[in-house]
């Protein structure tokens, strides 16, 4: 393992949780309570191999077509998940971040969230990110309101790439996403013009650290030219 490139920053788009679920005869919550744990073994795995940046994308803009009861499982889940880890995060030196528009999520969500970012705002092992109520469509229309509201009369790429959500993240190096499905689902469009993808095809709730060292391995056997020739 010592022999192999780390990616800086994995990104994960978790899909499946709701065929995982009715696989097995359970209802989707069931399936997003699973993935739960599928994200601590995949954070378990981070830090064992060293990536400094994981970023799981865990509410999507589009996910609010989903029925009331489904949205508000998956936010108690994320709520509960934060607020039960405090002591990890501080064992581990893992900084909690979020990206995406959180206004129209229910306030003791915010309020849970804004707290665990508060509380582990020092911490540098790992920078776990969360994008929430995130679309890379939105991001960008967000990012350039901001540029025209501050005055600006001319635009470049540098001046949306500080204002986008994730200014303070790298681009993602590798970005994983579960089930077999291949597509990017508006997720860091600008982010990930030169990333690596990597499309198991397992439900997200059977992913685990050994998953992630099996997609680095992958990502190791890539030649990344960014636009260039090989040598």
């Amino acid at each position: 393992m010592s022999k192999l490139i780390i990616p800086k920053h994995v990104a994960i788009i978790m899909d499946g949780n709701g065929r995982w679920a009715k696989r097995r005869g359970l209802p989707r919550n069931a399936g997003h309570k699973a993935g739960i744990k599928a994200i601590e073994k995949t954070i378990e795995g981070a830090l064992s191999l060293g990536v400094k940046h994981l970023t799981f994308y865990a509410f999507s803009t589009e996910n609010w077509k989903r029925s009331k009861e489904e949205i508000d499982g998956i936010f108690a889940l994320i709520r509960d998940y934060l607020k039960d880890n405090p002591v990890f995060f501080k064992e581990k030196n893992i900084c909690i971040k979020h990206i995406g528009n959180i206004t129209p999520f229910p306030n003791d969500l915010k309020q849970q969230l804004s707290k665990s970012e508060q509380n582990t705002l020092k911490n540098d092992k790992l920078i776990l990110t969360f994008a929430l109520n995130y679309g890379g469509r939105d991001e960008i229309v967000r990012a350039v309101n901001k540029i025209i509201n501050s005055g600006k009369m001319e635009i470049n790429y540098k001046d949306i790439e500080q204002n986008l959500d994730t200014y303070f993240l790298p681009e993602p190096d590798l970005v994983i996403r579960t089930s077999g499905e291949k597509r990017l689902s508006n997720f860091m469009m600008l982010q990930m013009a030169y990333s690596e993808l990597y499309f198991p095809k397992l439900y997200w709730p059977d992913f685990s650290g050994k998953q992630l060292l099996k997609a680095v391995k992958i990502y190791n056997k890539r030649e990344r030219r960014f636009g260039g020739i090989s040598q």
